[in-house]
């Protein structure tokens, strides 16, 4: 029976997002008590089975051979597919302020639930092929989320997300097609299903492959030279950016790559060889070229949007270390980055909302007209600067360590690139904060007489965010005893 639940946990919000469009609903507000519901209902659903989770599988679809759509529960499922259920609700919850004043929000609204749906789908994939399918259908479902206020810059974002997406897609299905041929299996099994031995002499053209396809799924998680997507999508409404560069899109390309690695290719086969440093380098790469360009930018989202690009290959970086604790300093960060940005991206999207100021030179005095915003926005940039106490600080140790344990020469100079980051995020997060309560002295407080805090529907999940942050920097051993127990094939 809980094998049957992995599907309903995909299905229903297909279902209850098609329905969003075809209910006549009396009014906004039984429309938004639908969707609320649906999504928490599906989140228990998917904690239910998290917590009694199957041994089993469930296959959808079956193809010729041992190819199938097939879904399963395993440690690396259980952490997206857990933080993923945790945070959308609150994400929607914070949508229906945002929106209030969007044209077409029975349709916006379509395309949110459906994509939980598919995110989940990545999540409990059993299999290479169940992966891909999921992984095309997010650019399909999350294109139109782009694309929602119709305006040439949203128009413009959505095709450059869309073609950079079928690219890297491309490459990742050749990676998938080798893995199929090469592998004693499509399944995800820990330690990699490629049989190597009967040919050795093709294994430059595997690690070439490897890299190709690392570079494909590595479009969705925004590795140079394929990020320039992620900062154009900061058009789209604050609740798509939030959730497109903390948790759904960008996560799950992520999530592939650590699929791809630990689980398809198998680090024995990848760790000490041209493929790893070259994918080591391309991360080391990003984090410091992300973290430069967002010292640069004056609109807000699209600081945040670098921050990002910056912040994923973190974990691409723990990746691409080839270790247990490597897995350990990525999912860590996997989970924490998501909690920080989707805060301080909430943060901006409040701010935008309340006085329609977009630009960092536009918030002088604003700290003290929304301390609620301000206040959790501040605590989000400390935990991003990697300040003790807070998850950052967590993440970013347990990556130095993993590289310095590692014992591999190119994965200091990626703990180089880790304290060049702290610094420049430390100078483009604090930078907003310090305009905000310590305005210029010729500044006009009247200009901005009118800026509040947002109502509960944003500041509940923003405070609920601030908790997560504390609580994960505080007391972060049940977390990393997961991750160990994953790391080492335990769980």
């Amino acid at each position: 029976m809980n094998e049957v639940m992995l599907l309903f946990i995909v299905l229903f919000p297909f279902a209850a997002g098609v329905l969003v469009s075809l209910i006549p609903f009396k009014n906004r507000k039984a429309m938004l008590i639908f969707i609320e519901t649906a999504v928490i209902i599906n989140s228990i659903m998917v904690w239910m089975i998290l917590l009694n989770r199957p041994a089993g599988t469930f296959t959808m679809l079956k193809f010729s051979g041992n190819l199938s759509v097939t879904f399963h529960i395993d440690g690396l499922a259980t952490v997206f597919a857990g933080l993923v259920s945790l945070l959308w609700p609150l994400a929607t919850l914070y949508s229906f302020e945002y929106m209030k004043h969007e044209n077409h929000e029975k349709i916006f609204f379509t395309f949110y639930v459906i994509t939980y749906g598919v995110t989940l789908g990545i999540a409990t994939s059993a299999n290479i092929l169940s992966m891909y399918f999921f992984y095309e259908l997010l650019t399909l479902v999350t294109t139109p989320l782009v694309l929602h206020t119709l305006k040439r810059e949203a128009v413009l974002a959505a095709r450059t997300y869309l073609y950079y997406s079928i690219g890297g897609a491309a490459f990742a299905f050749i990676g998938m097609i080798f893995v199929i041929i090469y592998g004693s299996t499509s399944d995800f099994i820990y330690g990699g299903v490629m049989n190597i031995a009967p040919h050795a002499e093709n294994t430059n053209l595997l690690l070439f492959i490897y890299v190709l396809a690392f570079m494909g799924f590595g479009v969705k998680a925004a590795v140079c030279p394929f990020c320039a997507w992620l900062p154009q999508a900061g058009v789209a409404p604050t609740p798509v950016t939030a959730l497109l560069h903390a948790v759904a899109v960008v996560k799950s390309g992520a999530f592939a790559i650590m699929r791809l690695t630990y689980y398809s290719f198998g680090t024995d086969f990848l760790k000490g060889t041209w493929a790893q440093y070259t994918v080591m380098g391309v991360t080391i790469f990003t984090i410091v070229f992300g973290c430069s360009m967002a010292v640069k930018e004056r609109h807000i989202k699209r600081r945040l949007a670098y921050s990002t690009i910056s912040n994923l290959s973190y974990i691409l970086f723990g990746v691409t270390i080839m270790t247990p604790l490597g897995l350990v300093g990525a999912l860590t960060h996997l989970v924490c980055h998501a909690v920080m940005k989707i805060c301080s991206f909430f943060c901006a999207g409040a701010i935008m909302y309340k006085t329609e100021k977009s630009y960092v030179y536009e918030l002088d005095g604003l700290g003290r007209k929304m301390p609620m915003t301000f206040g959790i926005f501040t605590v989000s940039a400390l935990a991003l600067m990697g300040v003790p106490g807070l998850c950052g600080f967590i993440s970013k140790f347990n990556l130095a360590k993993a590289a310095v344990e590692s014992q591999n020469t190119f994965s200091y100079v990626g703990i180089g690139a880790l304290l060049i980051s702290a610094i420049l995020t430390a100078i483009y997060m604090m930078g907003i904060v310090v305009r905000a309560y310590f305005p210029r002295q010729d500044f006009d407080q009247e200009t901005i007489a009118d800026a509040k805090d947002p109502n509960w529907m944003m500041l509940l999940p923003l405070g609920l965010f601030t908790v997560a942050m504390l609580a994960l920097g505080l007391y972060p051993t049940p977390l990393l005893e997961l991750f160990r127990n994953i790391a080492m094939g335990l769980f």
